[in-house]
């Protein structure tokens, strides 16, 4: 055998065992060898408009690999497959669409599965070098399929017009391209994914995804950070997160967003401190608290503690532009379908603002009067002294063991909690904080 015979066989051995990698990279994580439990969350996921925020190298971005190619191919194991999908990979820059989505792309597709790719930039004989425009699949189902690849340096016009199945944002786009590309997807009820380290602080994202503040049914989100990931090594973690800042660590490690004067309760973790629901015995009944409001929202929330001073915040109401009658009833009917206790008046008890007790010009009676009419004794001799209110606070979310759990239907809470931040001379900065003052 020649040389070049020989440099030829070799050649093509490596060629194979690429193409075998590939597959096998696929096969392992359709299997569960290559995937850890939060992506798997993200994939099971049934809502249309999910996302991952994570760190760096927690595996977010495999999560939108691995979706996109499941959808094109036909084969996605926990969704409702089409024929002949078309959707958009949307990377902050083509270099980085090069670098990070197409090579997550090309890794997870075999090549027999590919019919063809359109190369905006560069050779498909070499498309890992190249940019690419679409890649077309050949999709089960016996159709073909296309990934196509965007840019958000093309601006919003450039993404008008295309009926998708779904759009995957690698990174965190604008907020007209993403708007855009919601239409896109609209008449074919297509899917909305994204995957993003939050560098930027708390943009759009931060409010309409991550805070959630429109109340979408269909907005879904997962933290990732280092430690969800388990193949990646200790003594690596370490190497990384030396001379790292604290706004570095949160963001790269953990994915969470930073901006103003940090969290004020950062100890807080959704996915220890939020439980689902449970019936909870009538001992363990402690107190109501509202943070009273007429143009502002009127928060009103039931604690309860258990044998072992764990607390529990069980429910809640919260709604803004109401007169007294109306917060009063709502609260009784929620008390009456908890069996909260009455007093020997057979009225409901609860802590409330100090301000509450207050009569002004404009009104014959306080707030405090008005609740007792209506049925709520309120207590207005309460400790508002807000840097011992929020270091009791966020020692209960400190604590480990959890001593603190909120039920999943506490919305307005969780959200608040999520971005509650520090401003100005170490207060907390006076919005959207009406759940946390009646927490506190």
């Amino acid at each position: 055998m020649s040389e070049s015979e020989l440099i030829e066989r070799i050649l093509k051995i490596e060629e194979i065992l690429r193409m075998r990698e590939k597959y096998d990279a696929l096969s392992k994580y359709n299997t569960g060898e290559k995937v850890h439990k939060k992506q798997m969350a993200f994939h099971k996921c049934p809502k249309r408009n999910r996302w991952v925020f994570g760190g760096n190298r927690c595996g977010k971005t495999e999560c939108g690999a691995v979706e996109a190619v499941w959808m094109a191919r036909g084969i996605h194991p926990y969704r409702q497959n089409r024929e002949n999908v078309f959707g958009w990979v949307v990377s902050v820059t083509y270099e980085v669409q090069r670098d990070v989505a197409q090579n997550k792309i090309l890794h997870y597709l075999d090549p027999s599965w590919i019919e063809d790719i359109v190369m905006q930039k560069g050779s498909k004989d070499s498309p890992t070098s190249g940019i690419i425009d679409v890649i077309v699949v050949r999709n089960i189902f016996g159709g073909l399929s296309r990934i196509g690849f965007k840019s958000v340096e093309q601006g919003r016009e450039k993404f008008q017009g295309a009926s998708l199945d779904f759009v995957w944002f690698d990174e965190e786009p604008p907020k007209d391209i993403y708007d855009e590309c919601r239409m896109r997807v609209f008449d074919k009820k297509g899917d909305i994914f994204g995957t993003m380290t939050p560098l930027s602080g708390r943009t759009w994202v931060y409010e309409e995804i991550y805070l959630n503040k429109y109340d979408n049914k269909e907005v879904w989100y997962e933290q990732m950070e280092w430690s969800d990931n388990p193949y990646l090594d200790e003594e690596e973690i370490k190497s990384l997160t030396s001379g790292m800042s604290e706004e570095s660590l949160d963001s790269r490690r953990y994915g969470r967003f930073t901006g103003e004067g940090g969290l004020v309760y950062p100890e807080f973790d959704e996915n220890v401190h939020v439980i689902d629901p449970f019936d909870i015995p009538p001992e363990w009944q402690d107190v109501i608290s509202i943070d009273p409001g007429l143009k502002n929202p009127l928060s009103a929330h039931f604690y309860c503690a258990d044998n072992d001073g764990n607390v529990y915040v069980v429910a809640e109401h919260y709604a803004k532009e109401k007169d007294v009658d109306w917060h009063a009833k709502r609260i009784k009917e929620i008390a009456d379908g908890l069996g909260w206790r009455r007093n020997s008046r057979g009225n409901l008890e609860a802590l409330i603002d100090s301000a509450a007790g207050q009569r002004t010009l404009a009104a014959s009676k306080s707030v405090a009067e008005m609740f007792s009419e209506r049925g709520i004794d309120v207590n207005c001799h309460v400790n508002k002294e807000v840097f011992s209110g929020i270091n009791r606070v966020k020692s209960l979310f400190a604590a480990r063991p959890p001593a603190i759990f909120i039920f999943r239907n506490c919305k307005e809470m969780i959200r608040e909690l999520k971005g509650y931040v520090w401003g100005n001379y170490d207060m907390p900065v006076k919005r959207d904080d009406h759940a946390m003052d009646d927490f506190r």
